[in-house]
């Protein structure tokens, strides 16, 4: 309680108030006092308006400061005529009182009026308890306060655990949010995380070589199957459980408010354990569709004069097969036929399409491969008929080994890039043909071109260049700086170069890609 809520309880009582220091100064006063005798207001000194010997006042004082209940007490003060006016009092050391110094609250009757010494005791008793009553209620109020501030910072930052966790594909994702959020979720210095691997993401088959991932903010546990794990002193470690299988631990080391409390390190446990699960999940499933596109990727010849290479990878965030495909066909001593396409959409029947669009086409090529516009032609015509509501986009490539003409066809699809020995590249813009399949009798037009010496071919599909709120001319721009960063490269190292250009970036389509370039025979392992 402080001197002004003071002020306001004693305001409306009928009989003197008075509260003063130890060395007698007045501090605060009633309506009643003042009325009583003028002098009595704050800032006067009792000593001064006491008509009493000095040291019996001072004994008074010293009583009062002593005792925390009323004590009887009596003092002469002079009224404003000079006159003495004669006081029985109580007093009490006031408790509640925060300034410097002791103070002491002193309820006042005159003497000259009828002596109601006892209900001037209880009074005081009972302005003592009210007082009382009042300061505990403050204090509560401000526990309370803080309490609730502490619970709502700790929710909101189980909120920012809960949404990290809950936005995160990859166990990679998943360790960064647990290093983001996770030490301050559950008020601690430090977390970390430590993964089964092997457990999560399984090999797919006996013998498979699966490394754990590099710089993934997690320490594989399965390192130590043989061996003994080293402990780390002061630290509490909590196991990680989904679906009643053991994905790894949560090391724990306390902050200063000390170990977190059971229940609280239980749940943020069964959370990151929750996301854990979900992602070795996805990246399993994931690896197994990426499996799966490979199989169905035709095997490619070994062309004489030619140096190939290629390159796949999924989405970044899809589990399913795609209908990415490229394919290469030896026609002739003189002729080298390329395709690259890709089937609109994701999933099984996607993928079927792809496969059966591959098979139809190594058929439509020994008919009538060196002629581009006849294989887009019946290509079309083929999903038109047997694969109604499918679409492609398609490119075939006529490729003159004798003298390095170059006659292609695009049916929908982005510009195959030419790239030159210094770095430099041109892309294909010549005649733009509709998408093969929704439109019956569709033509097909062909542009013609050649390639220098030295020069690469470029197939590719959308995924490459294709990016969230991004037009896809941002994405043909980076395939034109890329290819400055890849003069003196091999085809290989090439290719790899223009499937990996924005590392750690967002992939929302499969990527495919055949490079080629006129050299020594044979090709380039993917």
């Amino acid at each position: 309680m402080n001197l002004g809520l003071f002020e306001a309880i004693i305001k409306p009582l009928p009989h003197p108030v008075i509260l003063c220091a130890g060395d007698g100064t007045i501090l605060a006063v009633n309506p009643a006092a003042t009325a009583s005798i003028p002098q009595l207001s704050a800032g006067a000194g009792l000593y001064a308006l006491a008509q009493n010997e000095a040291q019996v006042v001072r004994t008074h004082l010293g009583n009062w400061l002593r005792s925390g209940s009323p004590l009887p007490g009596g003092l002469v003060l002079k009224d404003s005529d000079g006159s003495q006016v004669r006081f029985r009092c109580q007093g009490a050391r006031a408790t509640w009182w925060q300034g410097p110094g002791a103070a002491v609250q002193l309820s006042l009757h005159r003497l000259d009026h009828a002596d109601q010494f006892v209900v001037l005791s209880q009074q005081l008793s009972a302005l003592n308890r009210e007082v009382a009553i009042r300061r505990t209620a403050e204090v509560q109020r401000e526990e309370l306060l803080l309490a609730e501030q502490a619970a709502r910072g700790r929710l909101q930052r189980l909120y920012r655990l809960t949404e990290a966790l809950a936005s995160s594909a990859t166990l990679s994702q998943v360790a960064e949010a647990v290093a983001a959020t996770a030490a301050q979720a559950l008020d601690a210095e430090s977390v970390a995380l430590e993964l089964h691997f092997r457990r999560l993401v399984p090999t797919l088959e006996p013998g498979e070589d699966l490394h754990t991932p590099t710089a993934a903010g997690w320490e594989d546990l399965d390192q130590f199957a043989d061996a003994a794990r080293p402990e780390a002193a002061g630290t509490l470690r909590v196991t990680l459980e989904s679906d009643r299988v053991v994905v790894g631990a949560l090391r724990v080391r306390p902050g200063a408010a000390g170990m977190p409390e059971p229940e609280h390190l239980t749940a943020v446990a069964q959370q990151i354990a929750q996301a854990v699960r979900r992602a070795g999940l996805y990246e399993h499933e994931h690896r197994v569709a990426e499996r799966l596109q490979l199989s169905l990727l035709p095997q490619l010849p070994d062309v004489a004069g030619l140096e190939v290479a290629t390159c796949y990878a999924p989405a970044s965030d899809l589990v399913m097969v795609g209908g990415d495909w490229y394919d290469l066909y030896d026609l002739d001593e003189d002729h080298v036929g390329l395709s690259i396409g890709d089937v609109a959409g994701h999933g099984l029947p996607q993928a079927a399409v792809m496969a059966q669009i591959t098979a139809a086409l190594r058929v439509i090529v020994l008919r009538c491969g060196t002629r581009p516009e006849a294989v887009l032609r019946e290509l079309s015509e083929y999903l038109h008929l047997y694969h109604r509501g499918h679409m492609a986009t398609a490119a075939y490539l006529l490729y003159h080994r004798r003298t390095r003409a170059l006659t292609y066809v695009k049916a929908g699809h982005p510009p195959p890039l030419v790239v030159r020995p210094d770095g430099s590249s041109r892309y294909l813009d010549g005649p733009i043909s509709p998408p093969a399949g929704p439109i019956p009798g569709a033509r097909f037009r062909e542009g013609r071109t050649s390639l220098a010496d030295g020069e690469s071919l470029l197939l590719y599909t959308d995924g490459l260049i294709e990016r969230r709120k991004e037009p896809l001319d941002a994405g043909l721009r980076r395939l034109t700086e890329t290819a400055r960063r890849g003069a003196g490269l091999s085809p290989h190292d090439l290719c790899r170069l223009f499937l990996d250009h924005q590392p750690g970036a967002d992939y929302p389509d499969d990527r495919a890609l055949l490079l080629v370039r006129p050299g020594s025979p044979g090709r380039t392992a993917p």
